[in-house]
């Protein structure tokens, strides 16, 4: 299974959204400059967010949008399911041969199990710096 851009960048806008949770609405030009990313393109995810109850719009001056629900109860299986659809590893696994199918329902289950144990508060959470926690030497 391969997440697209769409997935990446609708994770990105809820743990934007997460971090800023009770502080009022965020407005997706200031999440769109914060990453780099193009504001069109977040409007176009944010949308299905929106549809699927994950996110509300506050219209105004200092409108934007925010979460629905504490980010704790959001996980990042939500996201992904309503931006790239259900998660399978292979297209109609139920259709494959023993032992090919078990091992399909294998990956399809523990990539299932991560999405939906990490949720937007764990991903809000994480430090922002890019540096490396470990050093190895050779």
């Amino acid at each position: 299974m391969k997440i697209s851009t769409k997935g990446r960048y609708g994770l990105t806008i809820m743990i934007a959204l997460g971090k800023q949770y009770g502080a009022g609405p965020v407005p997706l030009r200031k999440i769109a400059a914060d990453n780099e990313l193009s504001e069109a393109y977040l409007e176009q995810l944010v949308a299905p967010l929106r549809n699927s109850g994950l996110v509300k719009s506050v219209r105004g001056a200092y409108g934007g949008y925010m979460l629905t629900r504490h980010p704790k109860e959001i996980s990042a299986g939500d996201v992904i399911r309503v931006l790239e659809g259900p998660i399978q590893p292979v297209e109609g696994i139920e259709d494959e041969k023993q032992p090919q199918r078990e091992l399909w329902v294998r990956i399809r289950d523990a990539v299932k199990n991560v999405l939906d144990t990490t949720t937007i508060e764990d991903l809000a959470q994480t430090e922002d710096d890019d540096t490396e926690h470990y050093m190895f030497y050779i």
